[in-house]
Protein backbone atom coordinates (compact mmCIF):
# COMPACT_ATOMS: atom_id res chain seq x y z
CA UNK A 1 0.00 0.00 0.00
CA UNK A 2 0.90 3.64 -0.39
CA UNK A 3 0.68 6.11 2.49
CA UNK A 4 0.89 9.86 2.56
CA UNK A 5 3.51 11.37 4.85
CA UNK A 6 0.87 12.30 7.43
CA UNK A 7 -0.73 8.84 7.41
CA UNK A 8 2.64 7.11 7.55
CA UNK A 9 3.90 9.26 10.43
CA UNK A 10 0.69 8.69 12.41
CA UNK A 11 0.68 4.91 11.90
CA UNK A 12 4.31 4.52 12.97
CA UNK A 13 4.27 7.05 15.79
CA UNK A 14 6.90 9.41 14.40
CA UNK A 15 6.85 12.98 13.16
CA UNK A 16 6.91 14.17 9.58
CA UNK A 17 10.25 15.84 10.32
CA UNK A 18 11.67 12.48 11.39
CA UNK A 19 10.54 10.95 8.10
CA UNK A 20 12.20 13.76 6.15
CA UNK A 21 15.43 13.22 8.12
CA UNK A 22 15.36 9.48 7.46
CA UNK A 23 14.68 10.15 3.80
CA UNK A 24 17.72 12.44 3.73
CA UNK A 25 19.83 9.59 5.11
CA UNK A 26 18.45 7.20 2.45
CA UNK A 27 16.72 4.97 5.00
CA UNK A 28 13.23 5.37 3.54
CA UNK A 29 12.56 5.87 -0.17
CA UNK A 30 9.18 7.48 -0.77
CA UNK A 31 7.79 7.62 -4.29
CA UNK A 32 6.93 11.05 -5.68
CA UNK A 33 3.67 11.64 -7.54
CA UNK A 34 4.60 13.43 -10.76
CA UNK A 35 1.28 15.32 -10.80
CA UNK A 36 1.25 16.89 -7.34
CA UNK A 37 4.81 16.16 -6.13
CA UNK A 38 3.41 14.43 -3.02
CA UNK A 39 5.55 11.69 -1.47
CA UNK A 40 4.07 8.29 -0.70
CA UNK A 41 5.59 5.66 1.57
CA UNK A 42 5.36 1.89 1.28
CA UNK A 43 5.21 -1.09 3.65
CA UNK A 44 8.90 -1.68 2.94
CA UNK A 45 9.64 1.85 4.13
CA UNK A 46 7.80 0.95 7.35
CA UNK A 47 10.06 -2.07 7.84
CA UNK A 48 13.19 0.00 7.23
CA UNK A 49 11.97 2.72 9.55
CA UNK A 50 11.20 0.31 12.38
CA UNK A 51 14.57 -1.40 11.96
CA UNK A 52 16.38 1.93 11.99
CA UNK A 53 14.52 3.04 15.12
CA UNK A 54 15.56 -0.23 16.78
CA UNK A 55 19.21 0.54 16.01
CA UNK A 56 18.81 4.15 17.16
CA UNK A 57 17.30 2.95 20.45
CA UNK A 58 20.75 1.47 21.18
CA UNK A 59 22.28 4.91 20.53
CA UNK A 60 23.92 3.88 17.28
CA UNK A 61 24.56 7.11 15.29
CA UNK A 62 22.08 7.79 12.51
CA UNK A 63 24.72 7.85 9.79
CA UNK A 64 25.82 4.36 10.90
CA UNK A 65 22.22 3.20 10.99
CA UNK A 66 21.82 4.21 7.35
CA UNK A 67 24.70 1.92 6.44
CA UNK A 68 23.25 -0.96 8.46
CA UNK A 69 19.87 -0.58 6.75
CA UNK A 70 21.14 -0.31 3.21
CA UNK A 71 24.15 -2.60 3.01
CA UNK A 72 25.64 -4.44 5.99
CA UNK A 73 26.61 -8.09 6.57
CA UNK A 74 25.74 -9.74 9.87
CA UNK A 75 29.25 -9.19 11.20
CA UNK A 76 28.92 -5.44 10.77
CA UNK A 77 25.58 -5.41 12.58
CA UNK A 78 27.08 -7.33 15.50
CA UNK A 79 30.13 -5.04 15.61
CA UNK A 80 27.95 -1.93 15.61
CA UNK A 81 25.88 -3.23 18.52
CA UNK A 82 29.05 -4.21 20.39
CA UNK A 83 30.43 -0.69 19.86
CA UNK A 84 27.18 0.80 21.18
CA UNK A 85 27.41 -1.47 24.22
CA UNK A 86 30.99 -0.40 24.90
CA UNK A 87 30.09 3.26 24.52
CA UNK A 88 27.17 2.94 26.94
CA UNK A 89 29.33 1.09 29.48
CA UNK A 90 31.85 3.95 29.36
CA UNK A 91 29.09 6.55 29.77
CA UNK A 92 27.74 4.64 32.78
CA UNK A 93 31.24 4.43 34.28
CA UNK A 94 31.72 8.19 33.87
CA UNK A 95 28.23 8.89 35.23
CA UNK A 96 28.94 6.78 38.32
CA UNK A 97 32.23 8.65 38.80
CA UNK A 98 30.42 11.97 38.40
CA UNK A 99 27.77 10.97 40.94
CA UNK A 100 30.49 9.97 43.42
CA UNK A 101 32.32 13.28 42.87
CA UNK A 102 29.13 15.33 43.30
CA UNK A 103 28.37 13.42 46.52
CA UNK A 104 31.91 14.10 47.73
CA UNK A 105 31.61 17.83 46.95
CA UNK A 106 28.22 18.02 48.66
CA UNK A 107 29.59 16.30 51.78
CA UNK A 108 32.60 18.66 51.89
CA UNK A 109 30.42 21.76 51.58
CA UNK A 110 28.03 20.45 54.23
CA UNK A 111 30.95 20.30 56.69
CA UNK A 112 32.18 23.86 56.08
CA UNK A 113 30.81 25.01 59.44
CA UNK A 114 33.14 22.60 61.26
CA UNK A 115 36.22 24.20 59.67
CA UNK A 116 35.15 27.82 59.33
CA UNK A 117 38.06 29.78 60.81
CA UNK A 118 38.81 26.68 62.86
CA UNK A 119 42.13 24.84 62.60
CA UNK A 120 42.01 21.08 62.27
CA UNK A 121 44.39 18.38 61.12
CA UNK A 122 43.60 16.94 57.69
CA UNK A 123 45.25 14.38 55.43
CA UNK A 124 45.39 16.09 52.04
CA UNK A 125 45.82 13.70 49.09
CA UNK A 126 48.33 14.16 46.30
CA UNK A 127 47.25 16.22 43.33
CA UNK A 128 48.37 17.44 39.93
CA UNK A 129 48.19 21.12 39.09
CA UNK A 130 48.72 23.53 36.22
CA UNK A 131 49.82 27.07 37.05
CA UNK A 132 47.68 29.61 35.19
CA UNK A 133 48.59 32.88 36.93
CA UNK A 134 51.39 34.85 38.53
CA UNK A 135 49.56 36.20 41.58
CA UNK A 136 46.27 37.20 39.94
CA UNK A 137 47.56 37.86 36.42
CA UNK A 138 46.86 35.20 33.81
CA UNK A 139 49.86 33.63 32.11
CA UNK A 140 49.82 33.70 28.33
CA UNK A 141 51.75 30.55 27.49
CA UNK A 142 50.97 28.62 24.34
CA UNK A 143 52.13 25.38 25.98
CA UNK A 144 49.37 25.73 28.59
CA UNK A 145 46.40 26.26 26.30
CA UNK A 146 45.84 22.66 25.20
CA UNK A 147 46.13 21.32 28.76
CA UNK A 148 43.81 24.01 30.13
CA UNK A 149 41.20 23.24 27.47
CA UNK A 150 41.37 19.51 28.25
CA UNK A 151 41.16 20.06 32.01
CA UNK A 152 38.20 22.45 31.68
CA UNK A 153 36.33 19.53 30.11
CA UNK A 154 37.03 17.50 33.28
CA UNK A 155 35.09 19.79 35.65
CA UNK A 156 34.03 19.11 38.41
CA UNK A 157 36.87 16.61 38.82
CA UNK A 158 39.25 19.52 38.32
CA UNK A 159 39.03 22.49 40.67
CA UNK A 160 40.63 25.92 41.10
CA UNK A 161 43.56 26.10 43.51
CA UNK A 162 46.26 28.43 44.77
CA UNK A 163 49.82 27.67 45.80
CA UNK A 164 52.20 29.86 47.82
CA UNK A 165 55.71 29.20 46.57
CA UNK A 166 57.69 30.99 49.34
CA UNK A 167 56.14 29.19 52.31
CA UNK A 168 59.54 28.84 54.01
CA UNK A 169 59.39 32.59 54.75
CA UNK A 170 55.71 32.63 55.60
CA UNK A 171 56.28 33.61 59.23
CA UNK A 172 58.04 36.79 58.12
CA UNK A 173 56.75 39.86 56.34
CA UNK A 174 57.84 39.20 52.75
CA UNK A 175 55.20 39.58 50.07
CA UNK A 176 53.53 36.28 49.20
CA UNK A 177 54.56 34.63 45.94
CA UNK A 178 51.47 32.75 44.88
CA UNK A 179 49.67 31.51 41.80
CA UNK A 180 46.29 30.12 40.82
CA UNK A 181 45.51 27.18 38.57
CA UNK A 182 43.43 24.10 37.90
CA UNK A 183 44.14 20.95 39.93
CA UNK A 184 43.16 17.30 39.82
CA UNK A 185 43.39 14.80 42.65
CA UNK A 186 45.83 11.96 42.01
CA UNK A 187 43.14 9.33 42.60
CA UNK A 188 40.84 11.02 40.07
CA UNK A 189 43.69 11.16 37.56
CA UNK A 190 44.01 7.39 37.83
CA UNK A 191 40.25 6.86 37.45
CA UNK A 192 40.09 9.15 34.43
CA UNK A 193 43.21 7.51 32.98
CA UNK A 194 44.61 10.94 32.17
CA UNK A 195 48.21 11.29 31.00
CA UNK A 196 50.32 14.09 32.46
CA UNK A 197 52.72 16.31 30.51
CA UNK A 198 55.51 18.77 31.25
CA UNK A 199 53.08 21.64 31.98
CA UNK A 200 51.74 19.80 35.05
CA UNK A 201 53.25 20.02 38.54
CA UNK A 202 52.73 17.53 41.35
CA UNK A 203 51.84 18.35 44.95
CA UNK A 204 52.63 15.45 47.26
CA UNK A 205 50.13 14.17 49.84
CA UNK A 206 50.69 15.70 53.26
CA UNK A 207 49.37 16.13 56.76
CA UNK A 208 48.07 19.69 57.00
CA UNK A 209 46.59 22.25 59.32
CA UNK A 210 43.40 23.01 57.43
CA UNK A 211 40.72 25.67 57.76
CA UNK A 212 38.01 27.35 55.69
CA UNK A 213 37.95 31.13 55.36
CA UNK A 214 35.79 33.63 53.50
CA UNK A 215 37.10 36.55 51.45
CA UNK A 216 35.66 39.13 49.13
CA UNK A 217 35.70 38.26 45.44
CA UNK A 218 38.14 41.06 44.58
CA UNK A 219 40.47 40.55 47.56
CA UNK A 220 44.07 39.53 46.90
CA UNK A 221 45.48 36.54 48.72
CA UNK A 222 47.33 37.95 51.74
CA UNK A 223 48.95 36.57 54.87
CA UNK A 224 46.33 38.28 57.01
CA UNK A 225 43.63 35.99 55.60
CA UNK A 226 45.14 32.96 57.35
CA UNK A 227 47.25 34.59 60.07
CA UNK A 228 45.18 32.77 62.70
CA UNK A 229 46.47 29.48 61.24
CA UNK A 230 50.08 30.64 61.45
CA UNK A 231 49.48 31.71 65.05
CA UNK A 232 48.05 28.26 65.80
CA UNK A 233 51.07 26.51 64.26
CA UNK A 234 53.47 28.67 66.25
CA UNK A 235 51.52 28.12 69.47
CA UNK A 236 51.47 24.35 69.00
CA UNK A 237 55.19 24.19 68.23
CA UNK A 238 54.67 22.85 64.72
CA UNK A 239 56.99 23.30 61.73
CA UNK A 240 55.78 24.11 58.20
CA UNK A 241 57.16 21.49 55.80
CA UNK A 242 55.93 22.52 52.35
CA UNK A 243 54.12 25.02 50.21
CA UNK A 244 50.79 26.29 51.47
CA UNK A 245 47.99 25.47 49.05
CA UNK A 246 44.23 25.48 48.93
CA UNK A 247 41.18 25.68 46.75
CA UNK A 248 38.04 27.63 46.03
CA UNK A 249 35.05 25.80 47.48
CA UNK A 250 32.33 28.05 46.09
CA UNK A 251 31.29 31.69 45.79
CA UNK A 252 28.23 33.04 47.56
CA UNK A 253 26.36 35.94 45.95
CA UNK A 254 23.74 37.81 47.93
CA UNK A 255 22.45 41.15 46.68
CA UNK A 256 25.50 43.26 45.93
CA UNK A 257 27.76 41.27 48.22
CA UNK A 258 30.05 38.48 47.04
CA UNK A 259 31.94 36.12 49.31
CA UNK A 260 34.32 33.33 48.27
CA UNK A 261 34.94 30.36 50.56
CA UNK A 262 38.49 29.02 50.46
CA UNK A 263 40.03 25.94 52.01
CA UNK A 264 43.62 26.57 53.12
CA UNK A 265 46.05 23.72 53.81
CA UNK A 266 49.42 24.17 55.51
CA UNK A 267 51.70 21.08 55.54
CA UNK A 268 53.33 20.64 58.94
CA UNK A 269 55.13 18.37 61.33
CA UNK A 270 55.86 18.56 65.03
CA UNK A 271 59.13 19.99 66.21
CA UNK A 272 61.15 17.39 68.08
CA UNK A 273 63.61 19.29 70.22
Amino acid sequence: MKYSIGEFASILGVTADTLRLYEKHDIVHPMKDQHNNYRYFSDLDARNLLSSRWYRSMQIPLQDVAGLINDAPAEQVIQSIAAAQQQLEEEIRRSVMLLEKISEIHADLSRIGDSFYTCRIKEVPGMYRIQQTDKNQLLQKECLKQTVQAWMELLPFTFYTFRIENSENIMGTAELEYSWGLALLEEDQRKLELCMNETVEYIEPSTCISAVIASSYEEDLGRETFQFMLDYIRAEGYHITGDIHGKILFTERMGRGTKTYLEINIPFEKNFT
